[in-house]
């Protein structure tokens, strides 16, 4: 009120003062005031007093910031955390790639010990082997040991050098027998001076070292070596050639699959197998199966060629080597151009590379000639092939790796996997050494002709059994 009567704010400071000037405390104690000792009211001016608005505010402002610092430490605090856990989770999800990445590799490794065990467990060659360091299994032979003898009928002998030849009617012991034949017959044993003991040996220990795949097996060793021995009659080379390039021939045809594990150079690669970092996927399984071979001929008990000299030994290894390798089909198309331009220029056999180009093309013939020989013959081959393309297509897919179509079990037929091959790599491979061997064309390539027409005649069926189960199908819906 004093502050209203007086006009000034009402956060002005008030004090009493006596006649001399000091400051007294107002009280019910308070003496009167008189006119000669009267109390005087000093009234200090606003502007010199604190706003309490203005400190309000102050508060205010302050209780905001503070509660907006302490929401901020909040939102960093639970921010630190969830990123803490986002970090752990990285290093988890890290940690569980490296670990699966290990883990299919540590599969990859386990399935294939578990078909290296399951192989030796089943092989019956294997009482009679002995598994050394390097994985090679020799056959045990001792040079007492009576050998089995067969005896094959002239018949049987004249039907061995044909490209017809019934591979499946044989046991593994007669086409052992019928492999030293071969051998034999060529006047090989006499040209390399092979101890019969040893030579009976070397092809027991290669029979030992094809595993139980559907396709590549010993049987397919043979089936190659037979078209070879077939093909060096069919076309004289039996005569036109010296022994050693017919030792060097047959003995690469023998070897060109040792030890494969029925998964193909894709796979090896794609796998990062250890053939395909040991050969930096160069033709891995082709390089594979020359270390095999000359790992069972550098043994004494297995050589073959232990009694040449060391020039005609190099020599050998080097022609089997470089026919073994020809096999990868990879390299198809460079070498059948190359002997179709030396044909353009006019094949001379005397020509050392016209002669070696031809080598190297009749062991590819050989590798892949089933379709040479009858329907009765060659179609169960293919059942074979499928069989060990689907298993491999399988195992791609359950790795995560490329599946080639002609492979995937859901993509392709008999008929579709063999016209093509018949159209575009096998009737003109062969219509390319018939060039060379007229016979060839009336035998072989005939043949091949007659296989695609079946296969084409198996596609026409099996698309119209297509059809008729859509047609029925169709009416059911």
């Amino acid at each position: 009120m004093i502050c209203c009567l007086a006009g000034v704010s009402s956060n002005s400071i008030i004090s009493l003062q006596d006649n001399e000037g000091t400051v007294i405390s107002c009280s019910k104690s308070l003496p009167a005031n008189t006119e000669k000792t009267p109390y005087t009211v000093i009234i200090k001016p606003t502007e010199d007093a604190f706003d309490v608005g203005l400190l309000s505010k102050l508060f205010e402002l302050v209780n905001k910031q503070m509660a907006d610092t302490l929401r901020l430490n909040t939102l960093r605090s639970e921010f630190d955390e969830r990123f803490k856990i986002l970090e752990s989770r990285i290093s988890v999800d890290n940690a569980r790639l490296v670990e699966l990445d290990k883990v299919k590799q540590d599969l990859s490794e386990i399935r294939q010990q578990l078909w290296d065990r399951k192989l030796s467990k089943s092989s019956a060659s294997l009482n009679n082997c002995l598994t050394i360091n390097d994985g090679i299994k020799i056959a045990q032979l001792k040079a007492d040991d009576p050998l089995e003898k067969y005896t094959f009928t002239k018949a049987t002998t004249e039907y061995l050098k044909k490209p017809t030849f019934n591979i499946w009617q044989w046991e593994p012991n007669e086409m052992i027998a019928l492999l030293e034949h071969m051998y034999s017959e060529l006047d090989l044993i006499n040209e390399f001076r092979i101890n019969p003991i040893t030579l009976r040996r070397w092809v027991l220990t290669i029979q030992a070292n094809y595993r139980n795949n559907p396709f590549h097996n010993f049987r397919h060793c043979f089936c190659v070596a037979q078209m070879m021995y077939g093909m060096l009659h069919l076309c004289g080379l039996n005569e036109k050639l010296t022994k050693e390039e017919l030792g060097i021939l047959l003995t690469a045809c023998v070897c060109h699959d040792l030890d494969h594990p029925g998964y193909n150079n894709s796979y090896q690669i794609n796998a990062r197998t250890a053939l395909a970092i040991r050969y930096s996927d160069i033709s891995p399984l082709e390089n594979h199966h020359c270390a095999v071979a000359f790992s069972i001929l550098n043994r004494p008990e297995t050589n073959i060629f232990a009694n040449v000299s060391q020039e005609v030994f190099q020599r050998v290894r080097q022609g089997m080597t470089t026919l073994i390798l020809a096999t990868d089909m990879a390299r198809h198309g460079e070498i059948l151009e190359t002997l179709k331009r030396y044909i353009e220029e006019g094949f001379v056999l005397d020509k050392k590379e016209h002669r070696e180009q031809l080598k190297i093309v009749l062991i590819k013939c050989c590798d892949i000639s089933n379709e040479v020989r009858p329907m009765n013959v060659s179609e169960p081959w293919v059942d074979c092939l499928l069989e060990e393309y689907f298993t491999q297509s399988d195992r791609e897919k359950e790795e995560g790796l490329p599946v080639a179509p002609f492979m995937d079990r859901e993509k392709v037929t008999k008929s579709s996997a063999q016209i093509g091959f018949l159209k575009f790599v096998l009737i003109p491979m062969f219509q390319t050494v018939a060039r060379i061997f007229p016979i060839i064309d009336e035998i072989m390539v005939t043949q091949l002709k007659f296989a695609l027409h079946r296969y084409e005649e198996l596609q026409t069926e099996e698309e119209n059994e297509r059809k008729k189960s859509s047609a029925i199908i169709d009416e059911a819906d």
